[in-house]
């Protein structure tokens, strides 16, 4: 993995948020890339509730004022950054007020999911991708952990296809234990289309459940990942279905088993 280029990207990464299993691997995941010689970059939405001052968190300035559209609406992306203490490991976090002042995640204080989390999803994976073009630093592998950023490939393999920066890059998806029931909004797949993406692709946000999420990530992904034990069987058997290379979780748990995994399976 000596020099190569990992982008981590994640819906939450400790030290910033507490100690979920997907937090947790978003952070050991880009720490072993370090360890054996690679470069690693982890983006995650800047949540209201991450201290700002403890963490030590800054606006970088050249980064930020673009203005992203999202359902026809423009919206000011803000970049900030932070270093991982103890490490040589750089997070940056998307930003914005209407998306991501709110002192919460995914949820309310009733556990109930976020109404506008489709257009959170878009805002974010649009706001990964032009920060990664302006800072013309082309990953040779995208882990992404997680449902929340399960657009990433369906807008790098369409909105994003001729874009050099990640003409070369191959995309990972860590798959956890399933989160919640029911669906995302029911707007999802109109505003998804309004980007001009074929309706082909996007069939699965007609139904915005976990599994078709997971899937619509999955279809354009070059390997995944079980992220934990819990991971429902269904996305190994559609993986399995597709072709697409796996680790299972126990497989995982190995010290050197990703690593491998990322030189025989996705960088071959």
């Amino acid at each position: 993995m000596k020099d190569k280029k990992v982008l981590n990207i994640s819906s939450e990464v400790v030290p910033y948020l507490p100690q979920t299993n997907q937090a947790i691997s978003s952070f050991k995941i880009p720490k072993k890339i370090n360890d054996h010689g690679g470069q690693t970059r982890i983006f995650m939405p800047r949540y209201g509730l991450i201290n700002e001052r403890r963490h030590q968190l800054h606006e970088v300035i050249r980064l930020s004022g673009m203005n992203l559209v999202i359902n026809d609406v423009d919206m000011p992306l803000i970049i900030k950054v932070a270093s991982i203490p103890k490490e040589r490991m750089q997070v940056y976090f998307i930003d914005n007020d209407e998306y991501f002042k709110r002192r919460a995640v995914l949820r309310d204080e009733n556990q109930k999911l976020f109404g506008d989390n489709d257009e959170r999803m878009i805002f974010f994976t649009k706001g990964v991708i032009e920060t990664v073009k302006k800072l013309n630093w082309s990953p040779d592998i995208i882990h992404l952990h997680g449902w929340f950023t399960s657009l990433f490939p369906l807008y790098l393999n369409s909105y994003y296809k001729d874009d050099p920066i990640f003409i070369n890059s191959k995309i990972v998806t860590s798959v956890y234990a399933q989160d919640f029931d029911g669906v995302l909004s029911d707007q999802f797949h109109k505003k998804v289309a309004f980007d001009g993406i074929s309706e082909e692709l996007i069939e699965p946000l007609k139904n915005p459940n976990f599994e078709n999420l997971e899937q619509l990530s999955l279809n354009f992904s070059d390997g995944y990942v079980m992220g934990d034990s819990e991971t429902p069987n269904y996305i190994e058997e559609y993986s399995m279905d597709k072709q697409i290379p796996g680790l299972n979780y126990l497989e995982s748990q190995d010290k050197d088993a990703l690593t491998k995994f990322y030189i025989n399976h996705i960088l071959k």
